[in-house]
């Protein structure tokens, strides 16, 4: 199974910028689909952005213009660029995979996690 590590978290003031970083311990071509997640304490994980081999990229409504997804298959390595920052972007951020893309809205259904990487928004 593949090993995914977030990085790149931080406390950022609003109307900043964080750029956060999944690390694959395998070839991301060959994985497919990867997809950012959030989930603040208490709540529900929450579907962010995902990115393909094809260059297919969705994103939340909520991020929709501000958060920018892309991948660099040499480094294994899938980004989030986020961009004016707001309060509520506050949460622990993470990635997961799947061979269907369509699969990666299915929060629920995945069988394990990471440990996250944690974003803090100050007003």
């Amino acid at each position: 199974q593949v090993q995914l590590v977030e990085s790149g978290g931080g406390v950022v003031q609003a109307g900043g910028s964080l750029k956060l970083s999944c690390a694959a311990s395998e070839s991301i071509t060959t994985i497919n689909s990867i997809g950012w997640y959030r989930q603040v304490s208490g709540k529900k994980r929450e579907f962010v952005a995902l990115t393909t081999n094809g260059g297919w990229t969705d994103y939340a409504d909520s991020v929709k213009g501000r958060f920018t997804i892309s991948r660099d298959n040499a480094k294994n390595t899938v980004y989030l660029q986020m961009d004016n920052l707001k309060s509520e972007d506050t949460a622990m951020y993470y990635c997961n995979s799947a061979r269907l893309a369509s699969f990666l809205y299915r929060v629920t259904d995945f069988p394990s996690w990471g440990q996250g990487t944690q974003v803090t928004v100050s007003s």
